[in-house]
């Protein structure tokens, strides 16, 4: 899990398991008070390594450029979250 200040919040990555496959997220903490907010990584995609998940939840909280007001990740035009040749294995 990596993590990443934000003014106003943190945002952490990581993977959780769900059935037999691994799902990458991030996760944004708003700074005070109020409830973390989940993001999927790539809704459509799981994988079958918990240490693959991980890289990709990691690889996301590296592009975000920054939080919309209300904590949403804002990640640079045409990213699609995708680094097959780089994940290792899905």
């Amino acid at each position: 899990m990596a993590e990443r200040e934000f003014p106003d919040y943190t945002v952490r990555s990581g993977a959780s398991l769900e059935g037999s496959r691994y799902t990458a997220w991030l996760s944004v903490v708003p700074h005070g008070h109020g409830f973390p907010v989940y993001y999927a990584i790539c809704e459509n995609r799981s994988f079958r390594h918990q240490d693959a998940a991980e890289f990709a939840a990691d690889d996301a909280l590296a592009a975000v450029l920054a939080l919309e007001e209300d904590g949403t990740p804002v990640f640079p035009d045409n990213y699609t979250g995708f680094a097959d040749e780089a994940a290792g294995p899905a």
